[in-house]
């Protein structure tokens, strides 16, 4: 680029030439110098408004201040109200935890004193003053949404943990774990016998309690009534199925309270006592098979009840 200067004072022109470097350097003066005074204007305008600018001026710049204020008001309104509206939501949830701990406390087994969950837990301790970190709404807003991550979290776990120990709690009310009478005593236990009526040796696969006639008979456990009627071994019995292949029979009963299809719970009276089918007196006999196999009632009572 060439620039040729021409003067009167100067008998000849004179030219200078600018290569490309040159050529960028000076634009890049230009816009510093412009910059700087378009900066130095606004800082004079902020600077000596009171003084320089008219009443019009300053009532402009004043209610965009005011207007600019208010949105910056009406934005932190709103994240506290958002805020707020999530910590009832969390203090809910924690209200439900509470109950939701409770009941696994119940499930467990646990005093109710163990754990109080209606109430703050004491704290204490000595002072310790550490360097305190400012606080902002961003801040803010970070901490409950890992907050309510934990809570969320938090309650999906124990509401499965309580799933768990419903379903443990109704597999052990399923399985024989009370004895079927309240009085009485073994008169004759599982295993091989001489047989009362053969005096062979014969296998007895079940445990019979020695009762006076019409003594109630509970059910051991909770499940569905398979078979209530007379058989020519056991007399009138009541065999009665919890389910998972385990069944309880009831023999040489002289009364049946229950009817096939009938559900039963655990403890619920099923018949009386008596000595009907092959009896030598009033007794029950008692059995427990599982898989279609006797198993030793007395054992199996011992390690449910364990």
């Amino acid at each position: 680029m060439n620039i040729i200067l021409v003067s009167s004072r100067l008998a000849k022109t004179r030219s200078i030439t600018l290569n490309g470097w040159q050529i960028l350097l000076l634009m890049l003066m230009l816009s510093g110098l412009m910059l700087g005074a378009a900066f130095a204007m606004q800082y004079s305008l902020v600077r000596f408004a009171p003084d320089v600018l008219g009443e019009g001026m300053r009532t402009l710049l004043s209610k965009a201040y005011i207007e600019e204020r208010q949105k910056q008001q009406s934005n932190l309104f709103s994240s506290l109200d958002t805020m707020a509206s999530r910590i009832g939501q969390m203090q809910s949830q924690v209200q439900r935890l509470d109950a939701l701990g409770v009941r696994l406390a119940k499930l467990t087994g646990m005093k109710p004193g163990e754990f109080q969950f209606d109430q703050i837990p004491a704290q204490g301790g000595p002072l310790v003053i550490l360097p305190t970190q400012q606080m902002s709404v961003n801040i803010l807003d970070q901490q409950l949404n890992r907050l309510t991550q934990v809570v969320n979290d938090r309650s999906d776990k124990l509401m499965a943990l309580e799933t768990m120990l419903l379903q443990n709690q109704l597999s052990r009310k399923l399985l024989p774990s009370i004895p079927p009478v309240t009085v009485g005593w073994y008169s004759s236990n599982f295993g091989w016998r001489i047989d009362p009526f053969t005096g062979a040796n014969a296998m007895h696969e079940g445990v019979d309690f020695m009762v006076d006639e019409g003594t109630a008979i509970h059910a051991s456990a909770g499940g569905v009534v398979a078979f209530a009627a007379s058989h020519p071994q056991y007399g009138n019995m009541v065999e009665i199925d919890h389910g998972n292949e385990i069944i309880t029979r009831y023999a040489h009963a002289s009364k049946l309270l229950v009817k096939v299809g009938q559900v039963v719970r655990r403890g619920e009276k099923i018949a009386e006592v008596g000595s009907t089918g092959r009896s030598t007196g009033n007794h029950l006999h008692f059995e427990v098979r599982y898989q279609g196999t006797a198993q030793n009632p007395v054992r199996f009572l011992q390690k449910t009840s364990s």
